[in-house]
């Protein structure tokens, strides 16, 4: 992703699709859309009392990742876009 790309706002074509994403990966996981929904509104409450963020281009999903020698078990990735990293 080159840095104009950064700035450019998604299609709405491109956020039905991220949309549908975190419905397949949260059914998966067995995690409905809306605890999705709590997590990500839980999440950028806490990081908003150190930063300033895009709470509205913050993206979370859970995945399933392989351990050594637990198998395959959930991991959570947030890309939470920041607007100014002092306090408000």
């Amino acid at each position: 992703m080159g840095f104009t790309n950064f700035f450019k706002r998604k299609s709405s074509k491109e956020i039905a699709k991220d949309r549908l994403k975190i419905l397949l990966i949260s059914d998966r996981v067995n995690c409905s859309p809306e605890m999705m929904e709590m997590i990500k509104t839980d999440i950028a409450k806490v990081i908003s009392k150190y930063m300033k963020i895009d709470a509205q281009s913050m993206e979370i999903q859970i995945t399933k990742t392989g351990t050594k020698g637990m198998g395959k078990t959930p991991a959570l990735y947030a890309n939470i876009p920041i607007l100014d990293l002092n306090k408000l």
